[in-house]
């Protein structure tokens, strides 16, 4: 009985109804959101999310006022799936909506794995120059280095949001531990004056130099965050004191312990790639009299070690590169050091889409045609 009013309660219209309202008003909301957090931000509480939570100003309390569009697209889906298995038999005729209903539900599916698994990023290469990582604009990384060794790095890299979360971390490999002692999401950083009143933002290095304030986070989609952090570096016999990480600092600072030489650094978050991809000429054209591009493309040489391969491409506007899971689009160019801009997308579902367009088409057409073909064999002549 219990199960029966489950089944009906979850493949009722009442409910898809109220999903499909829920999703307008979310819509709605999100889109006006953005112009206070901007698109980013509003994509991940709006629509990437469960529940849209409302926090007063000057409290941290976060109160439930809406479901996310993860809540929303979980319950449609539901709905989508018990209305058709409890109502809809297999059957010749029922082909058409059969095939319709599972397009729809592929592509809900496709949505939920394409925000799980889809990661973007970019690869900036100057003309010669060879990389086998992309970086991610809006995310950073904090990485400790050991480069004693001449023929190798130990490399550690904590994420920004566990940064943002925890306020110590023991290294792996590495006999350190790192604790943070201010996080800042956005910042500034400056020369400290030797007159200045306020302490430097570290005792180590640059910090010891340096001060750096919180700034608001930013909205607009043409600009980003720029995070820093100040944090202890721990060794088993004690601290070594502060430093000063940032992305304004633009290479990494060293110290050295037990006759060991490191490095840290806060640096974009990296994507590492089992080849390399090396630009062997870029090319731009402008329109005639304007400088408005009309063309930019870039030749490369790929190369894998593990298997030998060594190949050229080519990748121009609308003719990307797509190798080992990942797609490389012309996104931009350096209009001063011949450099040119990728676009690196890993989608494994990127399919699914044109799956579910595929299917809901060829449903229709179905189902129409199965009405269409008795009527008229019916028709008087």
């Amino acid at each position: 009985m219990y199960l029966d009013r489950l089944i009906r309660f979850f493949s009722s219209l009442r409910l898809t109804v109220v999903c499909l309202a829920l999703g307008m008003i979310i819509i709605f909301a999100g889109t006006f959101a953005q112009v206070e957090l901007g698109l980013y931000k509003a994509q991940n509480e709006f629509f990437r999310s469960f529940l849209v939570y409302w926090t007063p100003h000057g409290t941290s309390w976060k109160i439930p006022v809406l479901p996310g569009g993860y809540l929303v697209g979980g319950v449609l889906l539901i709905n989508l799936v018990s209305a058709h298995f409890s109502r809809f038999r297999f059957s010749q005729k029922k082909v058409g909506i059969w095939m319709i209903h599972a397009g729809l539900i592929l592509m809900l599916l496709g949505q939920l794995l394409t925000d799980m698994l889809s990661n973007e990023s970019t690869m900036h290469l100057r003309e010669g120059e060879a990389k086998n990582y992309s970086e991610s604009d809006r995310v950073a990384e904090l990485v400790v280095a050991d480069t004693s060794d001449a023929d190798s790095d130990t490399v550690a890299a904590i994420n920004q949001s566990a940064l943002s979360r925890r306020s110590e971390f023991t290294i792996p490999g590495l006999p350190l531990t790192i604790r943070v002692r201010h996080y800042f999401m956005n910042s500034t950083v400056a020369n400290r004056g030797a007159d200045a009143a306020e302490p430097a933002a570290a005792t180590q290095n640059i910090g010891a130099r340096a001060v750096v304030k919180e700034l608001p986070r930013v909205t607009a989609m043409d600009q980003r965050d720029v995070p820093s952090a100040v944090v202890e570096v721990m060794t088993p016999q004690g601290s070594l004191g502060t430093w000063l990480v940032s992305e304004y600092i633009d290479r990494p600072q060293t110290f050295v312990w037990n006759n060991r030489t490191y490095e840290i650094a806060l640096r974009s978050e990296r994507h590492y790639k089992p080849y390399t991809v090396q630009l062997l000429n870029f090319t731009h054209d402008l329109y005639k009299g304007t400088d408005i591009p009309k063309n930019f493309a870039s030749r490369v040489l790929l190369q894998r070690p593990d298997t030998g391969e060594r190949r050229e491409a080519r990748i121009y506007m609308n003719n990307p590169l797509r190798y080992a899971g990942e797609t490389y689009y012309q996104a931009s160019y350096d209009k001063d050091d011949h450099g040119s801009v990728f676009q690196v997308v890993r989608n494994p579902s990127w399919l699914t889409p044109y799956l579910s367009c595929v299917l809901v088409g060829l449903g229709l057409i179905i189902q129409f045609m199965s009405h269409l073909v008795p009527f008229v064999r019916r028709s008087p002549a």
